[in-house]
């Protein structure tokens, strides 16, 4: 391997494990909070540096067109979580929900976060990814019940459980797999190994693939919030600190989805085995369906669009279920547009939890009078992410959607059905949030705001214009998607 491109390789993975180390030990909040900062804006330099050139694969790291998409996106979607974080959790700090121990466990805990869905995007092996994906959601639980109430604990435990019960599921399918790989290259690390998975698959036994990619979905679905295994996201979302809600949409539902696809390549190669885009497709719509009803019984607002990330990860993994070179595209983009507008929206929602001191959305009104700019940006944010036109998701909903009417139209009209639905509900709560009469707090709010508008701004010019490179680019993922 290049050997510039092995140490930018390396400082993906080295600089949030060398952070994480570093701010467990450091006890000041603001040198903690500007560390943390500066590690994730380094990690994401690191990243934008492999799209240089693609280092070759080796039997431990694989860097190609498809996780180069996840690392950058990751990575930024990280650093700017954590400027929102700095002023979020300081807040914290001032009103007692958080003591400067817990603040450094915290920090710490975001580090191995970050290192642990970065590693999973970059092994070469099977069971490292399993491994990097169950530290990366153990970090995660950690952090949800960090506030030690009732509430946060029981939903720390509630996302320990059904974790656990994926883990279990992903742990078996992934056994199944080197299992049967075992016969046709031998023992040892060749069996777990993607990339000569890859190339000897046409010969692995089908049965056990196809049990194996069962398994593997439902594990990595649960990690994804599909449903029916989707119970744990909404009570972490709501109990767990904001930027932790936004890594969860934004970050780490999307390193479970790159699982599944990258099995679901490894499924298409082999033609006796089944083909996985109907499972997908299914259980995406149900996930879609079902969620644009739940968001009509939503108290919370945390909970809310909790039901909005379900919503959006079942239009992903429908489109990579329908594949195609336009819906494979269309899940590549819904996904990226998808992370940049749920992480602005959290970002403005901690805010306005804070100043208002309640998550009720019944007590939150008139927040363009009271908050312009929160109010405004959430207002902005509900209508990209209902996919109002000429915004990012917008963009990919359409083409989406257009890929399915001329596939399968009895599939698109269900799909349109549950975006419709979405839609009328998200709508129907920015009404009262942005435009009702002023209710709770009207103090002032120091607010990050450059993390919030500089989402926004990348969904509003990827509505209007997508430059050429970047369409290249996914064109060439979603072929490679199959």
């Amino acid at each position: 391997m290049n050997l510039l491109l092995s140490h930018n390789l390396a400082l993906v993975l080295a600089i949030p494990a060398g952070a994480a180390v570093i701010l467990a030990a450091l006890p000041g909040y603001r040198l903690s909070a500007r560390l943390n900062v500066l590690a994730s804006f380094l990690t994401f330099l690191a990243a934008l540096s492999l799209f240089v050139r693609h280092p070759p694969p080796d039997s431990y790291f694989l860097i190609d067109d498809l996780n180069i998409v996840f690392i950058v996106l990751s990575t930024f979607v990280g650093f700017t979580t954590s400027v929102f974080s700095a002023s979020y959790i300081g807040h914290e700090l001032e009103t007692g929900r958080l003591t400067p121990t817990y603040l450094r466990f915290y920090h710490a805990m975001y580090q191995v976060m970050m290192f642990g869905m970065n590693l999973a995007l970059v092994v070469n092996n099977i069971g490292l990814m399993w491994v990097a994906i169950e530290l990366a959601t153990l970090a995660t639980v950690l952090m949800v019940g960090i506030y030690r109430t009732h509430e946060a604990l029981e939903a720390a435990w509630k996302y320990f459980i059904l974790a656990s019960v994926g883990i279990a599921f992903a742990l078996f399918g992934t056994i199944l797999v080197y299992m049967s790989a075992q016969p046709v290259v031998g023992e040892g690390l060749q069996g777990m190994t993607w990339t000569v998975l890859v190339t000897r698959v046409s010969a692995f036994d089908p049965a056990l693939l196809n049990v194996a990619f069962i398994f593997l979905f439902l594990g990595y679905g649960t990690k994804v919030g599909l449903a029916p295994l989707h119970a744990w996201l909404p009570d972490a979302h709501a109990e767990g600190p904001t930027p932790i809600s936004a890594v969860l949409s934004g970050l780490l539902l999307n390193v479970a989805l790159y699982a599944i696809l990258r099995f679901k390549m490894l499924m298409s190669l082999n033609s006796h085995a089944m083909a996985p885009g109907p499972l997908m497709a299914a259980i995406g719509l149900v996930s879609l369906v079902f969620a644009a009803f739940m968001l009509y019984r939503r108290r919370d607002i945390k909970r809310l669009f909790a039901y909005s990330s379900i919503e959006h990860m079942g239009i992903i993994v429908f489109a990579f279920g329908m594949g195609g070179p336009l819906a494979n595209f269309a899940g590549l983009l819904q996904m990226t547009m998808h992370s940049l507008t749920k992480s602005a929206i959290f970002f403005t929602v901690g805010h306005i939890a804070q100043v208002k001191g309640t998550q009720k959305i019944a007590e939150i009104r008139g927040l363009t009078e009271t908050h312009p700019q929160l109010g405004w940006a959430l207002v902005l944010g509900v209508l990209a992410i209902a996919g109002m036109p000429p915004l990012g998701i917008f963009m990919s909903e359409f083409l989406v959607v257009s890929s399915t009417f001329a596939r399968a139209p009895l599939l698109a009209i269900v799909l349109v059905f549950g975006l419709l639905v979405a839609f009328g509900a998200l709508l129907l709560r920015v009404q009262g949030f942005a435009f009702g009469e002023p209710a709770g707090s009207t103090a002032p709010v120091r607010a990050s705001y450059v993390p919030i508008f500089a989402h926004l701004a990348l969904v509003i010019v990827a509505g209007v214009f997508l430059p050429r490179l970047l369409v290249t680019w996914f064109q060439h993922v979603a072929r490679m998607l199959g």
